[in-house]
């Protein structure tokens, strides 16, 4: 068994969230010990509310989303130590503003599949790609925070014809990021978390030690003035103790950075040389701890289309919560431009 695997306490009877797929049952989620399943799995991440759970196959895998609204499809990915519940103020911004709000949870976190294997960025591309297909749709609006905006950049290169627009959420340019870990002492530092992930097994210890209270501290840490409430923060300290979570959620990091000067990240940095077509919003918080500023600026020279970077004073890691109204604003507006 991971050793990231201690129990995960017994929720209290409850009435089923709303949605496909009762609250208490995660039908089919594994990890590479074998099952995970049940209540333990599922208590702290299908949040009752507007929106309804169902889980979809793509790509090999078995994958949780909250759904809202009807329209054009949005598709949301959240980035590390979140889950789909970071965009429950964007679900239903979007929802009331007439479009089809989709939150995923990505392969080895939420109520999705704990998979052996397959966090390399170009597999979980095609896991947010796969993802649009089996919601019966050609095209979506993509939006990715962190991580989940890295695999989104990666996701509109990949698969250019998928992505109607590309909004990029404290994520730089997969070219750009790699750079500046190479070159930046500044950036690395900032990345000390990532650093620390690069050793075996201790990182989920620790992730999962104290009923998550390193989630907690890294939470509170990469915020800026406007802290995530309490309730946020319990919940995505809950969610890195699901069993394998700890070492799914990290195990893209570890590529990141392992595969610096191997044959296969070299082959992935040359990919993303390919000019990227489709309407870019790139937001960043000017408060940002983790990915700074000056590293995220740039990320226009890869796009072909329409660019547009909006640089959010006061405001840290983690836009979409901090400052909802703006950030939904601001996504609404940019998305409304490019329907067609």
């Amino acid at each position: 068994m991971p050793l990231d695997q201690k129990p995960v306490p017994q929720p209290q009877p409850s009435q089923p969230s709303s949605g496909d797929v009762p609250g208490d049952a995660v039908p089919g989620t594994t990890g590479p010990a074998g099952a995970v399943g049940g209540a333990a799995a599922d208590w702290s991440i299908r949040q009752a509310g507007p929106w309804t759970h169902r889980d979809l196959a793509a790509n090999g895998a078995r994958f949780h989303i909250a759904e809202l609204g009807e329209g054009p499809l949005v598709l949301l990915v959240h980035g590390w130590p979140e889950y789909w519940w970071a965009w429950r103020h964007q679900m239903t911004a979007l929802a009331e503003a007439g479009y089809r709000a989709v939150a995923l949870d990505l392969r080895g976190i939420g109520g999705s599949d704990r998979t052996p294997r397959g966090y390399d960025p170009g597999n979980l591309a095609l896991d947010i790609t796969g993802v649009i297909r089996s919601l019966g749709e050609r095209r979506a609006h993509l939006v990715g925070h962190a991580s989940g905006g890295t695999l989104s950049w990666v996701a509109a290169v990949m698969r250019p014809s998928v992505i109607q627009s590309l909004t990029a959420v404290s994520a730089a340019h997969p070219r750009d990021l790699r750079r500046a870990l190479l070159t930046d002492r500044r950036q690395l530092a900032a990345f000390e978390h990532v650093l620390s992930f690069q050793r075996p097994w201790i990182p989920e210890r620790r992730l999962v030690a104290d009923d998550g209270a390193l989630v907690g501290r890294y939470l509170d840490a990469w915020t800026g003035p406007n802290q995530l409430d309490r309730a946020a923060v319990a919940a995505y300290r809950q969610a890195i103790q699901i069993p394998s979570t700890a070492h799914c959620s990290i195990e893209p990091y570890r590529w990141l950075l392992r595969s610096m000067a191997r044959p296969d990240g070299i082959q992935f940095a040359r990919r993303m040389k390919k000019p990227i077509t489709a309407p870019t919003l790139h937001v960043q918080g000017a408060a940002d701890p983790v990915l700074l500023s000056h590293t995220a600026l740039g990320g226009g020279e890869y796009v072909t289309a329409p660019y547009r970077w909006r640089l959010m004073p006061g405001v840290g890691h983690f836009p979409h919560e901090e400052a909802p109204e703006e950030f939904s604003a601001e996504l609404i507006d940019w998305i409304g431009q490019h329907k067609d």
